[in-house]
């Protein structure tokens, strides 16, 4: 991989002839997504990111306030006041972790979880935040992690995409969460929206396989031939190549997303109905079955840029009495139906969001919270994280970490780790320099680690 970038990036400045470029490029891998070995041996395979759009409250969810309750209304620092949660929270399992009210499913499989009271993000406003989180930077276009980690990694099912994103609606940051940015554009996040056809034209237009094929061949063959003639763009590779990957989804992603010979019993565990093809519930099984088919990444988004439908609580923190019940039981559901199959072990699942939302408000009967990211809360499980802690404290108003900060790059980087990928040498060259997800931040959390 990093031979044949080497010969590109010498190619694209001029620096090598055609015929000494294709004598260089010879018995190179053309397939970019063919899996590729990791730096060191991996504690998992893959990754299922659950993104909570909006900036989910921690002191709401997996970091309770006691000093806030007890001073609800009373004058803080300036001109505000003091809010306290409108939920209790509770312990759970045999570690004893208080989860509040809003996520007693989640609770119920707290031993699994190592929740991060201790998360600092780059940016206070969302399209930076969002992005900040994807992608390590916070300003400028990057790959976003799953660009990353398919470049990185590849993928065992060349019919399926390696990064996939099952989003009903777009987050703040809209498709940059899952763009590939420099990075070949294979990599980027196919996006699934749920309902009856999740990817639009599954159905070949061929009237017969065999003629499908045929059409197939004729298209590869004037591909191959336009390639030879075009060595020197490093693009062209990577799209044919989408192509290639586009055929092999008509075969096989139908079957991924059909969730009809599922049990009933595995159904009640998302908390989904049969025949329903929309909800959080669908999103979770589906990305069980995409991830057990070899899928690199898949990332599912809950909520889009609607304050009414996201988790952007500036006037109404009751809002959360609708939004939680509709993730709480699916994300419980997921993560007991990963273990019972023996996939928890080899796959990371996080659950995050952009920041938190403020201790304090400007007026003690706002009902509202701000956007809060010098101290908030995310949480991961399996793929060799360990279960049932805590790690990272935060102020006794959730206002600062104080303990043990985990900045979004220190995140990525301990993703990284688990998939075997070390985050200073996981790098492409674009415009003369060495890039990475983390830039030049970022130092694996031990802490976290199982």
């Amino acid at each position: 991989m990093f031979r044949r970038q080497a010969i590109r990036s010498l190619a694209s400045g001029g620096l090598l002839l055609p015929g000494i470029l294709s004598e260089l490029l010879a018995g190179e891998p053309e397939n970019p997504l063919a899996p590729k070995t990791p730096h060191f041996k991996p504690k998992a395979k893959r990754v299922i990111f659950l993104f909570m759009t909006g900036g989910v409250s921690h002191i709401d969810s997996f970091d309770p306030k006691p000093y806030l309750t007890n001073n609800h209304g009373k004058p803080a620092k300036g001109k505000s006041f003091y809010k306290g949660s409108d939920w209790q929270f509770r312990r759970y399992g045999k570690s004893g972790i208080e989860v509040s009210d809003l996520f007693p499913e989640t609770g119920s499989v707290i031993d699994d979880i190592c929740v991060i009271c201790s998360m600092k993000n780059i940016n206070g406003d969302h399209f930076g935040a969002t992005i900040g989180i994807h992608t390590g930077s916070a300003t400028f276009n990057r790959p976003s992690m799953g660009s990353w980690i398919s470049y990185g990694l590849g993928t065992e099912n060349q019919n399926l995409p390696s990064f996939m994103v099952i989003a009903p609606e777009l987050p703040y940051a809209g498709g940059q969460v899952f763009g590939s940015d420099f990075l070949p554009v294979l990599h980027q996040g196919t996006r699934i929206v749920p309902g009856p056809e999740p990817i639009a034209n599954m159905r070949p237009r061929s009237e017969t396989a065999e003629i499908q094929k045929t059409e197939l061949e004729l298209t590869e063959y004037f591909n191959r031939q336009h390639l030879a003639e075009r060595e020197m763009d490093p693009n062209l590779p990577a799209r044919i190549k989408s192509f290639e990957t586009a055929f092999g989804m008509q075969r096989e992603a139908p079957e991924a997303f059909d969730i009809s010979k599922e049990s009933d019993a595995t159904l009640k565990l998302y908390g989904l109905e049969r025949g329903n093809t929309r909800g959080f519930g669908w999103q979770c099984l589906v990305a069980r079955r995409l991830a057990e088919r070899g899928v690199r990444f898949v990332e599912l988004i809950d909520g889009g840029t609607s304050i009414d439908y996201n988790w952007d609580a500036h006037a109404y923190m009751p809002v959360y009495n609708k939004l939680a019940p509709a993730v709480d039981r699916p994300i419980s559901g997921l993560l007991r139906d990963l273990k019972s199959r023996g996939m928890l072990e080899d796959t990371v699942v996080v659950w995050t969001t952009e920041f938190g939302r403020t201790p304090t408000v400007p007026d003690p009967t706002a009902e509202g919270r701000g956007h809060h990211a010098t101290a908030y809360s995310s949480w991961v499980a399996g793929g060799g994280f360990a279960g049932g802690k805590t790690y990272g404290v935060s102020d006794e108003i959730g206002g600062l970490v104080v303990q043990e900060e985990v900045s979004v790059h220190d995140l990525q980087a301990t993703i990284l780790n688990q998939l075997g990928l070390d985050h200073k040498r996981l790098t492409y060259r674009h415009a003369g320099r060495d890039y990475r997800l983390t830039d030049v931040h970022g130092e694996v959390v031990s802490g976290i680690v199982a």
